[in-house]
């Protein structure tokens, strides 16, 4: 620990509010407690629940830190009591209970997984975030198997992207919604049918072919009585995000008589036992996909880490396509 410094450069909420509640802050150097790594971070990924914490929406877990950043990758530089899965100079990139804004955070030692062969750290630090979220709740948790039916919505961002790929890689007939010819085209690229909601009706493109046999879902609010109607016989339906609203009038009388599952989860609150496990899932099941070249990264733009505010406005625009990224120190 000798040399590393006391103190950090990070990106801290001064309040709650706009992009430009973010600030240029100097901080003191995490250390490790038990189990924990210490991570000297060269880039650190930016997603939708950091907009949300900025916003004073998503508060960080007892025990976290409050600066904002759930995704980062780097150099191990330290190690707290009992860490045996790492040692020092290992490049990891790791799931982060907070703090990824910064040039060093801390996470549990099973919440990180080796830089997958062949990725950069600015490749891998956009991938911890979206594989947690989506191996979770797609595979683990909704069952996705070979020659199903799975639609996900906003399938350009980084999530999206992310589990159209994964859908495809299992062997699913993968739908996408996307808002405009390029997000679409990108969605096609990765072997979705993209479905422009703009112009046209995801319930009527997903009936025509049987329903979904399982829908991902983002968006919440009016998509809700249509995600039911868009579900086959059986199906399920898995939230992650209410971005248009939590509430909806729902005829549950649906549910009952089609035999519909509707279930959801958040990952940041989960223990750190159920990381571990979904990390273990990754490194077993997804990693040797992204090894291959069958998931791979999309990244939309990178941002200085002293920019990080340039990277909320592009996050809030939603005209990106992939991941938004910060770099910290660069490989």
């Amino acid at each position: 620990m000798s040399m590393i410094p006391d103190a950090m450069n990070a990106i801290e909420i001064a309040e709650p509010g706009g992009p430009q509640a973010l600030r240029p802050a100097r901080r003191p150097v995490p250390v490790p407690a038990n189990d924990q790594i210490l991570i000297r971070i060269a880039y650190a990924g930016v997603n939708r629940p950091d907009v949300l914490q900025r916003q004073g929406a998503y508060r960080a877990p007892p025990g976290a830190s409050d600066l904002p950043g759930l995704e980062a990758a780097g150099e191990v530089v330290g190690l707290g009591a009992g860490v045996t899965r790492w040692r020092k100079g290992d490049r990891v990139t790791a799931l982060l209970p907070g703090g990824g804004y910064a040039e060093y955070a801390v996470c549990h030692q099973d919440h990180a997984l080796p830089v997958p062969q062949g990725l950069t750290l600015q490749q891998a630090a956009c991938l911890p975030e979206t594989a947690f979220t989506v191996w979770s709740t797609v595979v683990m948790r909704g069952g996705l198997r070979a020659g199903e039916r799975f639609l996900v919505h906003g399938g350009s961002s980084g999530i999206g992207t992310m589990a159209i790929q994964i859908a495809h890689s299992l062997g699913a007939r993968v739908f996408a919604t996307a808002g405009s010819p390029e997000k679409c085209a990108a969605c096609a690229e990765l072997g979705a049918t993209a479905i422009n909601y703009r112009d046209q009706d995801f319930v009527a493109a997903l009936t025509e072919q049987g329903g979904a046999d399982l829908i991902l879902d983002m968006v919440g609010g009016s998509y809700i009585p249509r995600n039911i109607k868009a579900l086959a016989d059986d199906g399920r339906l898995v939230f992650i995000a209410f971005l248009d609203g939590a509430k909806a009038e729902l005829n549950f009388a649906q549910i009952m008589l089609r035999r519909l599952t509707v279930t959801g989860a958040t990952l940041r609150p989960q223990s750190d036992l159920a990381k571990a496990a979904i990390a273990a899932e990754l490194r077993d099941r997804l990693w040797p996909k992204v090894e291959s070249g069958a998931v791979r990264v999309l990244i939309d733009s990178e941002f200085a880490l002293t920019d990080a505010a340039q990277a909320h406005r592009r996050m809030e625009s939603s005209e990106h396509i992939g991941k938004i990224v910060l770099r910290v120190a660069g490989d």
